[in-house]
């Protein structure tokens, strides 16, 4: 049966101590303020176990096995003075409620308990259950190890043998790289050979290109000189030509000037010798008739106008 506890703060199970209980989240309710006060309290109510009487055979000495008696009497006293102290109405109505506090903690216990020991059973039925997995899993792995066991020595015979191939094989190249090493160095020596004859032509070759440098610039200092030298003989061929063009516009236009001159002098002569020819012409034409050649009409003679 499960009842709520008292609705009270719950305080220390010690009598006389009075103390809250300190708050916690998880594990066993706690019955006491600190482990000084559950200490005086399993001190306090431990009863010292009373001394064996000695046995009907017993050869003891009757003062030590008086003076043990007086002893026990003394402690049994003081434990019922102790239990005497403790039956103090207020001090057993406290224990009391104590007792109906630790048996509703027990019963709340005891259900978590009940709760914890199903999900202790049921994490004990999976770890069973992990647990055969885990054998057939070892088994399978067993299994799996002598089979890699037998991968092993056949991969180790497979080593060996791969071991003996590499040996002849490593012994086999070392003998060609020994051929391919003799055969590179005649090779550098011929290689040397040429490059110190490449490097006698190169000399050969860059002496060449100075010479051939110097001829270049002593052919470009030459065409310079002669780019010069055209260049003076072009313009004094050029002055000259000016000069002789100037001269013949000269001439052009001084003969140009008599050919007008010429000209207007024949305009003239001809004019005279219209005129003259006019002149000439004007006898010989009809007493009435218009002068034609100079374009003038007759004139009535004495102011009179002409007979019909």
């Amino acid at each position: 049966m499960t009842s709520n506890p008292p609705a009270g703060p719950a305080v220390c199970k010690r009598p006389g101590c009075g103390n809250a209980l300190p708050g916690q989240d998880r594990g066993r309710t706690r019955q006491f303020c600190s482990d000084e006060c559950a200490r005086r309290y399993h001190n306090d109510a431990r009863i010292p176990a009373p001394a064996a009487p000695p046995a009907a055979d017993s050869t003891a000495d009757p003062l030590a096995a008086l003076e043990a008696v007086i002893r026990q009497a003394t402690v049994l006293t003081r434990a019922a003075r102790e239990q005497a102290a403790s039956l103090d109405p207020a001090r057993v109505r406290a224990q009391i409620a104590e007792a109906e506090a630790a048996r509703r903690r027990a019963e709340a216990a005891a259900v978590t308990a009940e709760a914890r020991a199903a999900e202790t059973q049921a994490e004990t039925q999976a770890l069973a259950e992990a647990l055969d997995t885990a054998r057939q899993d070892a088994r399978a792995a067993q299994a799996d190890a002598d089979i890699a066991r037998l991968q092993a020595g056949t991969a180790q015979a497979a080593l060996e043998q791969a071991r003996r191939d590499a040996a002849a094989q490593i012994t086999a190249a070392q003998a060609e790289t020994a051929g391919q090493v003799t055969a590179a160095q005649a090779e550098a020596a011929r290689c040397a050979r040429e490059r110190d004859d490449a490097t006698e032509t190169a000399q050969r070759a860059d002496a060449e290109i100075a010479r051939a440098r110097q001829a270049e610039a002593d052919a470009r200092a030459e065409t310079g000189r002669v780019r010069a030298d055209a260049a003076r003989e072009r313009d004094t061929l050029r002055e000259q030509h000016q000069a002789q063009l100037g001269a013949v516009a000269a001439l052009t236009a001084a003969e140009r000037s008599r050919a007008e001159r010429a000209e207007a002098q024949l305009e003239a002569e001809r004019a005279d010798r219209r005129h003259l020819t006019s002149a000439l012409a004007a006898p010989a034409s009809p007493a009435n008739g218009a002068e034609h050649g100079n374009g003038k009409l007759p004139r009535a003679a004495d102011g009179k106008g002409d007979q019909p």
